[in-house]
């Protein structure tokens, strides 16, 4: 079981908010205050400090809750797999990209293994699916793009290839570009905080440039919409090899590079680190 008091601090680095965090308790704020104050003292070092008004934490107080994190999580697992009915529960997340085009074998796969699974599977960005993972609300995710390799525990699912994707009429089509040609073009592109757009992102840090160099920049979240938009030629995108395989296979889109070396990006399976659930990712990972 979690030490209340450690429950009560990572429900207010959450809320960063005594007034916030004792409502989602159930507690008064002296009280609140009286279990933060308990952790400060048991552990030696002030854990939160006000910047102005905001209340911020301290670097103590960030190693406490990076640490606090999976004996929240693990405490809460042990309870539901010792309560649940089901043999195997598993909350998984996935990116757009995996959660569309990759996820669907392997949810095939991981059921045939397990028929009397309860399974969930959230489909979001890249930095939604890590804050969900942060807060307990997940087992692991499927993720694209970038994370932070301290804070999580992290598996390689497989590599994709990267590339530009335009119609087929468009001038760039079969082509190897330069990427100033792209500043004549509009870009479409994934929100912030995706793993797609963290790639692209970096694709163009490599090449000396930034997103916001470039005047026609047109953000969507979501891929039908984005393809659509490419097969009328009103623009070009980045995308997996996996998000246009079909398209490319009939020729509806096309195809093309940026100088230098290819582009790609890695799939990842991640938790958070000291998971004693980690053994569940093994059947994602398994080829047959």
């Amino acid at each position: 079981m979690l030490d209340p008091r450690l429950h009560t601090f990572l429900v207010l680095c959450e809320t960063m908010n005594y007034t916030r965090a004792a409502e989602r308790l159930c507690l008064t704020q002296p009280a609140v205050s009286h279990q933060i104050r308990s952790l400060e003292a048991y552990y030696g070092h002030r854990l939160f400090s006000y910047g102005g008004k905001a209340l911020r934490l301290t670097a103590e107080g960030e190693r406490l809750r990076d640490l606090a994190r999976p004996l929240a999580y693990n405490s809460r697992k042990i309870r539901e797999t010792l309560s649940h009915s089901a043999p195997v529960s598993l909350r998984v997340g996935a990116t757009k990209t995996i959660g569309a085009y990759v996820a669907a074998p392997l949810v095939a796969r991981f059921l045939r293994r397990h028929p009397d699974a309860a399974l969930s599977l959230t489909v979001e960005n890249t930095q939604v699916l890590l804050s969900a993972l942060e807060a307990g609300a997940l087992d692991f995710a499927l993720v694209e793009g970038f994370f932070d390799r301290q804070a999580y525990a992290a598996r390689l699912l497989r590599r994709e290839a990267f590339f530009g994707v335009c119609a087929p009429e468009h001038p760039f089509a079969g082509q190897v570009v330069e990427p100033e040609a792209l500043l004549s073009q509009r870009l479409l592109v994934r929100e912030a905080g995706s793993g797609t757009r963290a790639i692209f992102e970096e694709a163009l840090r490599r090449r000396c440039y930034a997103l916001e160099h470039f005047p026609r920049v047109t953000e969507i979240s979501e891929f039908s919409t984005i393809k659509a938009l490419l097969v009328e030629n009103l623009g070009v995108s980045f995308l997996y090899a996996p998000v246009v395989e079909r398209e490319l296979s009939t020729g509806t889109l096309a195809r093309f590079d940026l100088t230098g070396e290819p582009l790609s990006g890695a799939f990842h399976l991640v938790c958070l680190r000291d998971n004693l659930f980690s053994g569940a990712w093994d059947d994602w990972l398994d080829t047959e």
